[in-house]
């Protein structure tokens, strides 16, 4: 089994071999603009799992998908001269999901601080319900006593 450092370092060398034959040597229409974030790869570097982002609609995400599982092979060869390792590692394509993840937080974030405004724009005007100090103060009849 392989150390993590060397499974680091493998994933790291995967990742730009993926993305400059992805931008050199695949040419098929279907792809679209698409970023390589991350390689992982198993322990014993059998397996390396490459996750990408696509710039666009669903449509170019189906796409891009169905390129990159037909270019499969020919990525993974260029991946094994590239590392020149014994064994070559399988690949797996996964598309990212942190930018919808980012999208959909930005979006909560957005809603919570129109609901933080609406709050203030009703405090502004508001006044207390009873006393300003609820708690309560000894009287001065205590304190001689």
């Amino acid at each position: 089994m392989a150390d993590s450092t060397r499974a680091r370092k493998i994933a790291d060398r995967i990742k730009v071999i993926v993305a400059s034959t992805l931008e050199k040597r695949v040419k098929d229409p279907r792809l679209g603009f698409i970023t390589v974030t991350e390689v992982r790869v198993t322990g014993d570097l059998q397996n390396a799992t490459v996750f990408y982002t696509v710039w666009g609609d669903e449509e170019q995400h189906a796409g891009t998908a169905a390129a990159l599982e037909s270019a499969k092979g020919m990525i993974r060869s260029e991946v094994g001269k590239g590392l020149q390792i014994r064994l070559t590692p399988t690949l797996e394509f996964i598309a990212d999901s942190v930018p919808q993840a980012a999208a959909d937080l930005d979006a909560k974030l957005a809603e919570a601080a129109a609901r933080d405004a609406e709050v203030a724009a009703l405090a502004k005007d508001a006044s207390f319900a009873g006393e300003a100090d609820p708690y309560r103060k000894p009287h001065e009849d205590d304190e001689t006593a």
